[in-house]
């Protein structure tokens, strides 16, 4: 078996600069010589670059969903004493500042939008979605709240049936009948009167669905910084009003925290956007349930939470159902995209 070549340039190296060893000929090389018989080494950006498109992408959706965990926490600390409203015209209006360069390469001329009722109408649902959201986080353990957030594929079936029109076949509303029973288990209807923010929580995921879906209808005829732009914009003003009726002066430590809540947010969606434009979506959308794992870590370490069989149970459940959904949809497109004799060529394939 020959020697690596690398591993015998760094040798040879090592030969130049240990001066007791080195021969008379090696006299007077220096270290640019040195650094020129290892040869190149790949920068950081060079290896990421180097990574499969797959890998690349679920390392962006590892950390949009980390970061996410982190806003979550800064909602919980600051929501002792500050209104999920006040937090929230601060997360669009920070927001908006962080994004400016995306709305500057955007362009003028793109950011006009022919469809702007529209878009306020996803704002008010988004703004409504974004304000309960942190209401859960706030009432509810911190892997409850996340779990119940998973919920999202399960209302996007039930609204691409009487939105979209579209046909969904007994496999998808099974799964999400089961989805939904995962939620009865984890909101303990048997353990007597229930928490608001359970209902909070699922209408929330409700609100979210419906805002995918008014994306959809969007994102035929204006670019994400357009659809951006003008949720920020019109969130602002819709919070502007419940904001001054609940403001309260934020001290110096919710001050940072309210800041760290824009910032986190727009990070985690920042890796959230990379990831999915660079990985296949079906394995991008399967990597977002670590973010289960985190908040559970969270919770336990930070508040010490501690989750119940219940809560356990019910998520492996809602986890289970939608990632069932996700799989059996990626399959129906792969059956849609794969042509008729192809299929018959590899069916017999095991």
């Amino acid at each position: 078996m020959g020697r690596d070549p690398w591993m015998a340039r760094v040798r040879r190296t090592a030969g130049y600069l240990d001066l007791d060893r080195r021969h008379d000929h090696f006299r007077g090389v220096g270290l640019a010589d040195a650094a020129r018989a290892v040869g190149p080494m790949k920068t950081f950006g060079e290896w990421f670059q180097s990574l499969p498109p797959n890998m690349r992408g679920a390392i962006f959706v590892v950390l949009g969903t980390a970061f996410f965990v982190l806003t979550d926490i800064a909602v919980k600390f600051a929501g002792d004493r500050i209104h999920p409203a006040q937090m929230a015209i601060f997360r669009y209006g920070l927001g908006f500042v962080l994004l400016m360069p995306l709305f500057i390469r955007t362009g003028p001329e793109r950011l006009r939008s022919k469809r702007l009722k529209l878009h306020f109408f996803r704002a008010i649902v988004a703004s409504l979605g974004q304000a309960g959201i942190f209401y859960a986080v706030i009432h509810l353990p911190l892997a409850d709240a996340t779990a119940m957030n998973f919920t999202r594929p399960l209302f996007l079936t039930v609204l691409a049936i009487f939105v979209l029109k579209e046909i969904v076949g007994l496999h998808r509303w099974s799964a999400t009948l089961v989805g939904f029973a995962g939620v009865i288990v984890m909101m303990r209807p048997f353990g007597g009167e229930i928490d608001i923010a359970w209902f909070v929580a699922l209408f929330t995921a409700f609100l979210f669905a419906s805002g995918l879906i008014i994306i959809r209808v969007l994102a035929r005829d204006d670019p994400p910084g357009t659809i951006l732009f003008w949720y920020h914009i019109f969130g602002a003003l819709i919070f502007a009003g419940p904001a001054a009726y609940v403001w309260v002066n934020p001290t110096p430590t919710e001050w940072l925290l309210l800041c760290l809540i824009a910032t986190f947010t727009a990070i985690g969606m920042n890796f959230f956007v990379r990831g999915f434009s660079v990985g296949e979506s079906s394995l991008m959308g399967t990597m977002e349930y670590i973010r289960l794992v985190f908040a559970v870590v969270a919770g336990y370490v930070i508040f010490t939470e501690i989750p119940d069989i219940w809560t356990g149970v019910g998520a492996t459940i809602i986890v289970g159902a939608t990632l069932y959904i996700a799989r059996y949809e990626a399959r129906r497109e792969t059956r849609k995209e794969t042509p008729p004799d192809d299929r018959q060529a590899t069916s017999g394939d095991k």
